[in-house]
């Protein structure tokens, strides 16, 4: 079966379609538009948008919205991130018109009426109030705040319980209109339906929206000196985290940071943070080590949650485990082990169709392509001892990293 087909609609809208022989299907939007596309005064305006997108268009309440989709067994769904907003629906293939119909409604007519967001202020600020007793999410966007101070994509996703009030109905549409539009979006849908019949649906009830897209202002932000923190914040084990600003989506040394990455503190149990941390000395429930990569920069972090007087330990012992990394080329072995271990993880997460189809859209929105498992398989293969000795030596020296403690 082939991978996927594409297209450009008259309006400037991009297709991407990819065959399944499943039952159910998926498709949506995803918008090149994100918390780093906001105004100062407005932050959290990129996923309070996302939120009250299900609120009323001109021709539907939001009871008609939330019910739309639900009472034929589907879901609808959205999520915001940084620099794109996903809005998508799951659902029995055969209500494929209906889906597309629905998705084409919101995108082109919400109207955010102002009875539905003085609600939905109310769902957002307990959102923003869980999220600040939750020491282990809020670190790593403070610990952002302070890689990417000055910038837009220092903020956090949620924005504050203050900021919420200037988000009315005309600030709300403002930001639809700017943002949602043909160019600055990709259609996505993964299901049994062909691609012929895919596009004349996309063309009938996506084809007539027609916006200008509001020009990006996205700035690459200014380096930053490596910085230390400690945070008093009363909690029951010390929260650490230990990253720098590390390479962005078009950068071709990602390949070998997300390998170096998945090696160090990835999802195995037997990474090598885990076994030194957690299997050897009993120190964390806890270790990971993430990559997050923008347009034009990216992060690198390692976290722990450890109690107070073993803090000092695990730091010593992260170092040590970045300094081999920086010092001793991987044996032929223990590389041809990482691969293995690295593809093999990611044709196990292929088995979640819904993270394929919002991969889907990603990919297109970034890269105009949508890679299948053999090439990323292939590409892992060329990665050498030396890239990863190499983004070690250019990315975790001590000069370079930083680090937030919370106690």
């Amino acid at each position: 079966m082939e991978e996927y087909q594409i297209c450009t609609l008259p309006n400037g809208l991009r297709l991407i379609h990819r065959p399944t022989q499943s039952a159910v299907s998926y498709c949506g939007f995803t918008v090149n538009a994100g918390t780093r596309d906001e105004d100062e005064a407005y932050n959290g305006l990129a996923h309070f948008v996302e939120h009250t997108l299900f609120k009323g268009t001109t021709h539907r309440r939001a009871s008609h919205i939330l019910n739309r989709m639900e009472v034929v067994g589907g879901e609808l769904n959205a999520y915001t991130a940084k620099e794109e907003t996903v809005v998508y629906t799951i659902f029995p293939g055969v209500h494929l018109p209906r889906a597309m119909e629905l998705l084409g409604d919101l995108v082109a007519d919400s109207q955010f009426p102002e009875r539905e967001l003085a609600k939905e202020r109310e769902v957002v600020a307990d959102e923003i109030n869980l999220y600040l007793d939750t020491p282990t999410e809020l670190i790593y966007d403070e610990f952002e705040s302070l890689l990417f101070e000055g910038c837009s994509l220092g903020r956090n996703i949620l924005g504050s319980v203050e900021s919420l009030n200037g988000m009315t109905s005309a600030v709300a549409r403002r930001f639809l209109t700017d943002y949602y539009t043909p160019g600055n979006m990709v259609f996505f849908f993964m299901g049994a339906t062909p691609f012929a019949r895919v596009k004349a649906l996309a063309e009938r009830y996506l084809g007539g929206l027609t916006r200008p897209t509001k020009a990006m202002n996205r700035r690459l932000p200014s380096p930053v000196p490596a910085f230390t923190r400690t945070i008093g914040r009363d909690t029951h084990q010390s929260h650490v985290i230990i990253g720098a600003r590390a390479y962005d989506l078009h950068d071709p040394r990602r390949r070998a940071l997300l390998l170096l990455n998945n090696l160090l503190g990835g999802p195995g149990m037997n990474s090598v943070l885990n076994v030194s941390l957690r299997e050897k000395r009993g120190y964390v429930y806890t270790v990971e080590s993430s990559v997050t990569s923008y347009t034009d920069t990216g992060v690198f972090t390692i976290y722990f949650g450890t109690d107070h007087h073993d803090t000092r330990r695990c730091i010593d012992l992260v170092r040590r485990e970045l300094k081999r990394l920086r010092e001793q080329r991987l044996s032929p072995a223990k590389l041809a082990a990482a691969k293995r271990q690295f593809i093999g993880q990611i044709e196990v997460s292929t088995d979640n169709s819904e993270n394929v189809a919002l991969a889907l859209g990603k990919s297109f929105l970034r890269y105009g392509r949508f890679d299948s498992l053999a090439e990323i398989a292939r590409r892992v293969e060329q990665i050498t001892a030396d890239d990863l000795l190499a983004v070690a030596n250019d990315l975790l020296s001590e000069e370079q990293l930083s680090m937030l403690i919370y106690e």
